[in-house]
């Protein structure tokens, strides 16, 4: 993969992982989805884990239209929770006015799943705890 200074840097979340991509952001989060699955293929072949601790895994999809994308709804608190990202087939990061370093969730569609289904985003946010620094 070539980076070119005008690409994006951004974090792609779900669960306890955090997947760095660069990205040209006039490419179509299709295309992005695509890259994406690639990479979390390679990585995580037996899926992907939600939490610290847990032995469930989620497994991956065999399609990029499964994956959704969600916004913090505050980008400096990502225990607020997230904003599906509405995008169509030629929307680009670009045209959503996603910038450099922003993270964004993810989640997977179900292949049958409803008209009314809702993606939850799981993201797991690391929480300092007092105690564990003073042992």
């Amino acid at each position: 993969m070539d980076v070119h200074d005008i690409d994006l840097s951004l974090r792609f979340k779900y669960g306890i992982h955090t997947i760095f991509l660069f990205v040209d952001p006039s490419k179509t989060f299709r295309r992005i989805a695509e890259d994406l699955l690639e990479a979390l293929g390679a990585r995580y072949p037996s899926g992907l884990t939600t939490s610290v601790g847990s032995l469930d895994k989620t497994e991956l999809p065999n399609d990029p239209l499964q994956i959704r994308f969600a916004l913090p709804k505050i980008p400096s608190d990502l225990s607020q929770g997230w904003t599906q990202l509405d995008v169509g087939e030629t929307d680009a990061p670009v045209n959503k006015g996603i910038k450099d370093n922003s993270v964004i969730a993810f989640d997977f569609y179900p292949e049958d799943a409803d008209e009314g289904f809702e993606p939850e985003f799981p993201v797991d946010i690391p929480k300092f705890e007092e105690d564990a620094e003073e042992q």
